[in-house]
């Protein structure tokens, strides 16, 4: 079993209906095993139309909780805090309370409280899902607005698409990671075999591109490059290839800007469903990358 990861510097650069595409391709001829490892805004599912076989909840970090019947209002807790996350009693003899988006768990409170009211608790940070798709079982999932870890349900998300990869004897994980440079695209980077780098022709996409690959470069993991929306910018297409060519990374393909995408991606299916030059362009870039990625699957 292979592990492809997709990749990109930002946001929006295509990433994802490449992905869709590469899941549509590949599993004509390879057991597939999806993950959508893009925790922040999972958005995969959009285009593979999954249905949901089993919902988990995702516990992320403790947060301090106080006993309003052990309270003595002493104030020690709001005196220690130095996140201002002790609510300040309004009345007399009112418990304290603490406000669990501004609780960082430094549980300094907890170890203030003279008469033992604070306790830390888990707290329910988000969910992860196992669907089935026509392309394969796919795990994503989706952290709750102002949580955080969300490397550490990256690595969940991973972890249980290759458990699963495994049992089924898959050929390939398909992995579409998070945009950036971050502890989330680190932890999506863990075990690949392969990282396919999505970017665009611009200054932007050639500086994100250089960080992308010196993140894949600094765990030793090999990483090939997929021009998307090439032709807009010859200029910008020009300096990115011969980037490539000088620090020996191979430019897999070049993807032309297409309306079709936009139209599958109305359509809820990959690009390459439908024939046109973007299909066959990441037919192409396809054929490449699993050559690239072994030459025996």
């Amino acid at each position: 079993m292979k592990q492809l990861v997709i990749l990109s510097g930002k946001g929006g650069t295509g990433k994802t209906t490449v992905t869709a595409a590469l899941a549509h391709l590949a599993s004509s001829s390879l057991a597939v095993v999806l993950a959508d490892a893009d925790v922040d805004a999972a958005n995969l599912g959009l285009v593979l139309a999954p249905v949901t076989q089993e919902t988990h909840d995702f516990t992320g970090g403790k947060v301090a909780v106080v006993d309003p019947a052990l309270c003595i209002a002493c104030g020690r807790c709001a005196e220690v805090c130095r996140f201002d996350a002790v609510r300040v009693r309004t009345h007399p003899g009112d418990a304290y309370a603490v406000d669990p988006l501004a609780c960082e768990g430094c549980a300094a409170c907890v170890y203030e409280c003279p008469v033992n009211a604070i306790a830390m608790q888990s707290q329910r940070a988000g969910q992860w899902f196992v669907a089935a798709t026509r392309y394969g079982p796919l795990y994503h999932a989706h952290l709750f607005a102002g949580q955080e870890n969300s490397g550490k349900l990256v690595t969940l998300v991973k972890q249980m698409a290759r458990l699963r990869a495994f049992d089924d004897e898959a050929d390939l994980l398909l992995v579409d990671g998070p945009p950036g440079i971050g502890c989330p695209v680190i932890a999506a980077l863990s075990g690949a075999d392969l990282v396919l780098i999505v970017t665009e022709p611009a200054v932007s996409g050639a500086h994100d591109l250089e960080r992308a690959l010196g993140l894949a470069a600094h765990f030793h993991i090999p990483a090939v490059v997929l021009l998307n929306k090439a032709d807009l910018s010859p200029a910008q297409t020009a300096a990115i290839t011969v980037y490539c060519s000088a620090h020996g990374i191979p430019l897999v393909g070049r993807l032309p800007y297409d309306p079709a995408v936009t139209d599958a991606m109305v359509r809820g299916e990959p690009v390459t469903a439908t024939a046109g030059p973007i299909a066959d362009a990441l037919q192409e870039a396809w054929n490449v990358v699993q050559t690239q990625l072994t030459s025996e699957l």
